[in-house]
């Protein structure tokens, strides 16, 4: 029945599904909005295998295309479909959102229809960001997603919400809307909205420059680069533990997502002139993050700080205009979505329990929780990127790609492995290992069916993304091949 609009009930059905949550009204039917968020969350990622088991890996070209008119006047159409970078997005944003919910089921006793709704409302307009085609349809996700994760840090967030909320909306949506600039430009100049006619416009190298800041302000901004990152950690701090999930592991990536559906191809020439000065900031994303996440006191502000050190990789890779440099970054952005989701998820399990996030709350909790200390060694481990989980994979395909460009890009970008290891072992080292530091800790019970649910997926996404790359990496892998032609292709 669906089966030529596939990506469309994607997007669709979590949104329709949303609004039905949020007309279950108080908390008194609270169970019945758990129930239908569970149904409508893991029917969506039921409908999204088929982009996977459907896609043609052999070919660049977009699949699961669907076109419909929206606005004649301005030759805007409702135009999605997927290729070997977006689709394995699309499967991370579905998969995820079904742990969001099972992870929230018993802890968010306040509002609950109303956050679950807001969880399944941003699952779609995620997926139309990753499969949107027309320029105009990708702003219109872009922006409408941000609405939902304003909504759940400033209601479910932490005592300084409402300073994290302003302070990620405004920096978000000022990038945002030099990117609208941009979009008009070009539309002006292919006489349509579609980014695959933007891919062929001829353009000059000054005005590529001009578009290329334009949208690197967007894209920095949301991935976040070095020195646009400071909004990250306190909407992390502040953030539920879903909404941190959620954060880290999906709308970041969108940033990356940006560079290699807009920036690199439209503007290939600006890209390699400008090239430098992204690797550099990328490079000290990786090493002067990483000291900053050394000295933290707060476990989620931590691990804010590790994900903009590792998704200085992403960047790196994109920027070094090679198959392996690109296929590594995007790798890091799948691998880091679920290795970031279960570290924030860890500590989520221990704020439940002890209500701080402070590491000086903590030690000995392996004495009371073995098998949470267990998992959280797994996911310390993989952010590390230990050989066999899914951090070692993404790290090792870029430094592999920045050697062949430059020694000292490979140098820097391999210190994350010292560093990293210093700052998530020595947090790991003093939460779960030692003596049983007070009453609190000594009183913890282990984790519950449902949270050994949740962290076991994770987990197994982890090893097996290690172990087994191959699925990821074979289906972006001519959709790469096509962007590195159109990258080292001059317009001029």
């Amino acid at each position: 029945m669906f089966g030529d609009q596939i990506l469309s009930l994607t997007i669709w059905l979590p949104i329709v599904g949303g609004l039905l949550v949020l007309a279950t009204g108080s908390d008194e039917r609270a169970p019945l909005a758990r129930k239908l968020s569970l149904a409508f969350s893991i029917l969506t990622f039921l409908a999204s295998i088929p982009l996977y088991t459907g896609f043609d890996s052999s070919t660049a070209a977009m699949q699961f295309v669907e076109k419909a008119s929206w606005v004649d006047t301005f030759s805007i159409y409702y135009h999605i479909g997927i290729d070997g970078i977006s689709m394995p997005l699309i499967i991370l944003t579905t998969f995820l959102t079904v742990i969001v919910v099972i992870a929230g089921w018993q802890v968010i006793q306040d509002k609950t229809a109303q956050y679950m709704a807001a969880f399944l409302i941003m699952e779609g307009l995620m997926v139309g960001v990753f499969s949107a085609v027309d320029a105009v349809l990708f702003y219109v996700f872009w922006e409408a997603m941000l609405i939902p994760m304003f909504i759940i840090i400033g209601v479910w967030g932490g005592p300084n919400r409402i300073y994290a909320t302003i302070k990620f909306f405004l920096y978000t949506l000022l990038g945002s809307l030099l990117m609208l600039v941009a979009l008009l430009y070009l539309y002006n100049q292919a006489g349509s909205f579609n980014i695959l006619d933007f891919h062929a416009l001829p353009l000059d190298l000054a005005v590529q420059k001009l578009l290329f800041v334009a949208f690197f302000a967007a894209f920095a901004v949301k991935v976040p680069m070095f020195p646009v990152h400071t909004w990250l950690p306190d909407a992390h701090v502040e953030a539920p533990t879903g909404g941190s999930v959620i954060l880290a592991a999906i709308m970041l990536k969108m940033g990356g997502y940006g560079f290699l559906r807009f920036s690199l191809p439209i503007l290939p020439d600006a890209s390699r002139e400008l090239a430098l000065f992204v690797i550099v900031l990328s490079l000290i994303a990786i090493v002067y993050i990483a000291l900053v996440a050394l000295v933290q006191q707060d476990m989620k502000k931590l691990i804010a700080y590790s994900s903009i050190s590792h998704m200085g990789f992403v960047t790196l890779g994109f920027f070094l205009f090679s198959a392996q440099g690109i296929e590594g970054g995007l790798v890091q952005m799948i691998s880091h979505g679920f290795i970031s989701g279960a570290l924030f998820l860890c500590v989520g399990v221990l704020y439940e329990r002890m209500h701080s996030r402070e590491i000086a709350s903590y030690g000995g909790v392996a004495n009371t929780m073995p098998v949470f200390a267990a998992f959280m060694m797994l996911f310390a481990l993989a952010n590390v990127g230990l050989p066999g989980t899914s951090g070692f994979v993404g790290e090792f395909l870029v430094i592999l790609a920045a050697f062949k460009v430059n020694i000292w890009y490979a140098v820097l970008a391999g210190s994350t492995l010292i560093f990293g290891a210093a700052y998530t072992l020595w947090m790991y080292k003093r939460v779960i290992f030692g003596e049983v530091a007070n009453e609190e800790v000594a009183a913890l019970e282990d984790v519950s069916s449902r949270e050994i649910l949740f962290l076991a997926l994770l987990a197994a996404m982890v090893l097996l993304m290690g172990l087994w790359p191959f699925p990821f990496l074979d289906v972006m892998h001519a959709t790469v091949e096509q962007l590195v032609t159109q990258v080292n292709t001059s317009k001029l």
